[in-house]
């Protein structure tokens, strides 16, 4: 069984959905999900997020034709398998689903996939429209996610990775992790929009964006979720880009700069005192003195620097 449930989805979206279009990633996700390891909440989570966005919310599930000047050069894609003839190949393998399956190359395979996976398909090439009926459509972007092996970024609950490999760089990011932070929520009972009360069940700084911590959070809510998926090791906490500074490297920078500023003192009262004795004049033993005072307050004043921002890093991170 499925852990998400179409009413969860209604509730996480961000504006109106398409019940068809809804319904039939639902019923792919019933007939397949098991056999293609889509049976996890923290996978669901990432998976639904990515596929809201590129169909607004179900709404789009075949490219809108114009045709516009690229759609009209789709025709000679010979890079998408369509023949370099005008013989409306452009059209006939255009955008489909909501992950937009497009070009006849891509339709062969698919319905190759399919056929390896042992699901009974008909052939998408002869019968390209055939993709846009259950439960082939909501397979579609279980297809593509699987051949680009997307779960296993998600369960590192790794949205910027998933968002590379499906968008090929991060158009689109802002709005794909709201995505995901509302799905997140839903699936552990929250409001799509109760960040802070998450935060605040969770010890995290209350500010309500759904940032690295935050996201890593919901992330390893959503694997406890699943009996004995936290023990696993391809199963990781959520990246957290930014390092924290623990406090004993703050202490190792005073203690190294106490150091420092102690031995430029003593070299420098030290030689006042040699040079003193061996005669110098007194020009020469005030210009060393003064010497080593603007050293140790640079040491004193840079010590100060280093620290400052040290503490600023560890308190932004903590």
């Amino acid at each position: 069984m499925i852990p998400v449930s179409a009413a969860q989805i209604r509730l996480a979206a961000k504006g109106r959905i398409n019940e068809f279009n809804l319904e039939s990633v639902m019923v792919a996700l019933e007939q397949f999900g098991d056999q293609l390891g889509m049976n996890r909440p923290h996978r669901l989570a990432q998976y639904f997020p990515q596929l809201m966005h590129e169909s607004g919310d179900f709404k789009y599930d075949q490219e809108i034709w114009g045709p516009t000047p690229a759609q009209s050069r789709y025709d000679t894609r010979t890079d998408l398998g369509n023949t370099p003839a005008k013989d409306g190949d452009g059209y006939r393998y255009r955008g489909r689903t909501g992950m937009q399956l497009t070009g006849k190359a891509n339709y062969a395979g698919f319905r190759d996939w399919c056929k390896n996976q042992g699901f009974d398909c008909p052939d998408f090439v002869l019968y390209p429209d055939k993709v846009n009926t259950d439960p082939w459509e909501g397979l579609v972007p279980l297809f593509y996610w699987t051949t680009r092996g997307l779960n296993k970024w998600a369960d590192q609950g790794d949205v910027e990775t998933i968002t590379k490999k499906i968008n090929g760089g991060k158009n689109g990011f802002a709005d794909r992790v709201d995505r995901l932070g509302r799905v997140s929520l839903v699936l552990l009972g929250y409001g799509p929009a109760e960040v802070r009360k998450f935060q605040a069940d969770h010890k995290l700084d209350i500010d309500g964006d759904v940032g690295p911590k935050t996201r890593a959070a919901l992330h390893k809510a959503l694997v406890a979720l699943t009996p004995g998926e936290s023990a696993k090791p391809a199963v990781t906490a959520a990246p957290v880009v930014e390092a924290v500074v623990p406090e004993s490297v703050v202490q190792e920078v005073k203690t190294k700069a106490d150091r420092t500023s102690w031995l430029v003192a003593a070299g420098g009262t030290l030689g006042t005192i040699v040079t003193g004795a061996l005669g110098a004049d007194w020009q020469t033993v005030v210009a060393i003195g003064g010497v080593s005072i603007v050293a140790i307050g640079l040491i004193i004043l840079l010590r100060r620097q280093i620290v400052s921002v040290v503490r600023e890093i560890s308190a932004a991170l903590a």
